[in-house]
């Protein structure tokens, strides 16, 4: 029997998922990053991936045929010929770059103008493109060889091959899903140079090391395959395959997937669309989520008050949930303010004028992917921890007017060992 690994980086910790060839999930485990430096990040990463890995059962890893890994979405950094980093990772919220996406907006214009071919690129003020070319007016940008996404250099500690990636960490980068290829008018730029090569999701990318193959072992013919981001792997993992379906990842931030016959582009709202194969995963992501309710609850106290919440009433607080300035969709707008007031004395009270406003934006994100439209929406799966909230799902129920449960599979690093899997059975998972 064979196995395939699925490993999961989100925003606060790291999972891992073990399947077999019929799907069936094998084994799990898991481990929370708690608070770290920037300047740690890269080696809270490594040492994650590794006790991982060293977490598989001995039967499972001298049995497993493939790895892949999914990383947040535009959480990038910088490193040399040698693969060593030069930077520390950029992470996906980061804006520092903002100031290029007028930049970028008129390089992609006067491509347009000149007839360049492309789709639509995703001008937000933290794609990974903004983040590339912020870091190309630094000193250190001369030190650079690689671009390299999260999943990107996870994998490449496995693999060894440098430049790689996958088109759905991609995207952001500015390749062009619809054609396969970097547009004309990126391949121009002084940054090329640094773009990965970029291959479907799931493809195999190379064996692991001999040194990883003995450290863990692992079959010397163990392939690493290229990865996606999370919340297409939380997508993957729910069981939704029809045009209609959506998923939402309740995670420390609110992501939204609709599959969707025609794909939807539009930058005004943050909105872009993700190739998965002759569908479209059509959708955005909010920085509102758990990350704001953290700020004020604890876990416990997330639980108590949930369960207080009279979920038939409305909320008569309208707020804007978010941990800082800024918001990607369904309003791109990298200068957008927090509103958390008036914070009644109540903590019953205010949790449930959090989760309500939460609610309210993800059915408005629905309702904006189907009005530039995106196959009308027919029911929606739940990823991630928000998943396990009552309340909230009840909450959500109401605002969204279409059918809620809960993901089959609840984590996403199932969703990547099947796309794995896939890649190597030719069993769809779609």
């Amino acid at each position: 029997m064979s196995f395939y690994a699925g490993i999961d980086f989100g925003t606060s910790g790291a999972r891992l998922a073990v399947i077999d060839a019929e799907a069936h999930l094998c084994s799990q485990a898991s481990r929370t990053f708690g608070t770290v430096a920037e300047s740690e990040l890269l080696d809270c990463w490594q040492d994650t991936l590794f006790s991982l890995l060293g977490d598989i059962d001995r039967a499972e890893r001298q049995r497993l045929r493939a790895i892949a890994i999914n990383g947040t979405s535009s959480t990038v950094l910088l490193c040399n010929a040698a693969g060593q980093p030069v930077t520390t990772p950029l992470l996906y919220n980061d804006a520092r770059g903002a100031s290029e996406v007028d930049t970028l907006r008129q390089l992609f214009l006067q491509a347009l103008y000149t007839n360049a071919r492309g789709q639509q690129i995703v001008l937000s003020a933290t794609s990974s493109l903004v983040k590339l070319l912020w870091w190309s007016r630094q000193s250190v940008f001369s030190q650079a060889r690689y671009l390299q996404h999260q999943a990107d250099w996870l994998g490449f500690l496995l693999h060894g091959q440098l430049g790689m990636s996958d088109y759905h960490n991609s995207l952001k980068l500015g390749y062009d899903v619809a054609n396969l290829r970097y547009p004309d008018w990126l391949t121009d730029l002084a940054i090329a140079p640094l773009l990965p090569r970029v291959v479907a999701p799931g493809m195999p990318i190379g064996t692991v090391q001999p040194a990883i193959a003995k450290r863990f072992t692992l079959p010397s013919d163990c392939q690493v395959c290229a990865g996606t981001t999370d919340s297409i792997a939380a997508f993957l993992a729910s069981g939704a395959a029809q045009p209609g379906e959506a998923v939402t990842s309740l995670g420390s931030t609110l992501v939204l997937k609709l599959l969707s016959q025609t794909p939807v582009e539009n930058n005004a709202h943050g909105i872009y669309s993700h190739r998965l194969g002759d569908r479209w995963l059509v959708g955005g992501a909010s920085n509102t989520g758990g990350a704001v309710l953290q700020q004020f609850f604890t876990p416990a106290e997330l639980v108590d008050l949930s369960d207080r919440i009279p979920v038939a009433q409305t909320s008569p607080f309208d707020y804007y949930p978010l941990t800082q300035p800024g918001e990607r969709f369904p309003v791109n707008d990298p200068h957008l303010l927090p509103c958390l007031e008036p914070r009644p004395a109540d903590p019953v009270a205010f949790l449930h004028g959090l989760l309500e406003s939460m609610a309210r934006i993800e059915a408005e994100g629905y309702r904006l992917l189907q009005a530039l439209g995106a196959t009308p929406l027919q029911q929606v799966y739940t990823a991630g921890g928000g998943a396990r909230n009552a309340a909230w799902t009840a909450l959500r129920l109401r605002q969204l007017g279409v059918p809620v449960k809960r993901s089959q599979q609840p984590d996403a690093a199932y969703g990547t060992a099947l796309l794995t899997m896939t890649a190597f059975t030719g069993r769809q998972s779609l």
